[in-house]
């Protein structure tokens, strides 16, 4: 099978998947309870999870792993099982994806900072090497960094995948609408400063994911494709800006209008295009049909 890069070199656009934590609630996740977990207690709902997005017409699915470190399995008391877990996603993942779609081993933040001195970049890059051996193991073809803010992590996440998998490595930062329009991270990165940064760390894949609906995912396509042409890129937009009521968060865009921004979002340069929260297979299946007509 080719790598994800080498079929955007050939000219195809790609498709995701969606949003995990909706569906994880919805089969009765609960406030305080450890997603990874599920890989082993409940491996039959994650299954269901990842084997939708693949019938809604996804080419790669990722593995419920985001919260897969040692760092973020700690307060669960399950630091030691970091391996047994990842792995175990890793391999639903695989199952569901058969031998023709790929399959992505998620990496998220650890919730630590160097600069507040709660970790070490040492630290950060063992606790984020053990996690993607694991993942590899259990059959991903490429991982993906995501939802990062800091660029020392992000950075020792990509070379902590680089140096000790065969695994392609995408990375993927949040960007908010600051008050002078610009798009930053929380910590402060630009899409420009991720491109130098991952760029160098030996990402194959650059991209964004969550924070912003699909509208303003362009904006940062366009911006990411001023400073590099060629880069492929994967964005994973939510469903709209999210509406918090009666302590209740929901995610507002339909599939029908998320759709509606996806050649806008291809000719602004994305290769990839997912979802992340708030989007289900609903979402996926219309961005696919779309997809498989026009390119």
């Amino acid at each position: 099978m080719l790598t994800i890069a080498e079929k955007i070199k050939s000219g195809k656009v790609l498709v995701s998947d969606g949003a995990w934590g909706t569906f994880l609630q919805q089969k009765g996740l609960g406030p305080g309870d450890c997603p990874e977990l599920w890989n082993i207690k409940r491996p039959n709902d994650v299954f269901e999870i990842a084997k939708s997005y693949i019938d809604a017409g996804a080419d790669m699915i990722e593995t419920n792993s985001f919260g897969g470190s040692s760092f973020k399995l700690k307060p669960y008391g399950l630091a030691n099982r970091v391996h047994e877990l990842n792995k175990a996603a890793a391999e639903i993942s695989r199952r569901a994806a058969g031998p023709d779609k790929h399959v992505l081993g998620s990496i998220g933040p650890t919730g630590k900072m160097i600069m507040m001195g709660d970790v070490t970049y040492e630290q950060l890059y063992e606790s984020f090497k053990e996690q993607a051996i694991a993942l590899a193991e259990g059959g991903a073809d490429a991982l993906v960094v995501e939802t990062m803010s800091d660029m020392e992590e992000a950075t020792a996440a990509v070379k902590a995948c680089r140096e000790n998998t065969p695994c392609e490595v995408i990375c993927t930062m949040t960007f908010e609408k600051s008050g002078d329009m610009a798009y930053n991270t929380m910590m402060g990165v630009t899409p420009a400063d991720m491109l130098e940064g991952i760029l160098a760390a030996g990402a194959n894949i650059i991209g964004a994911n969550c924070g912003n609906g699909i509208r303003n995912m362009v904006d940062i396509a366009r911006i990411i494709r001023s400073v590099n042409k060629d880069i492929p890129m994967l964005i994973h937009a939510n469903a709209g800006a999210p509406v918090y009521k009666d302590g209740i968060t929901t995610f507002p865009e339909t599939p029908d209008e998320m759709a509606g921004f996806v050649e806008t979002l291809i000719g602004a340069g994305a290769n990839i295009i997912g979802g992340c929260c708030g989007t289900s297979p609903e979402h996926i299946r219309r961005i696919a049909d779309i997809v498989r007509k026009k390119y």
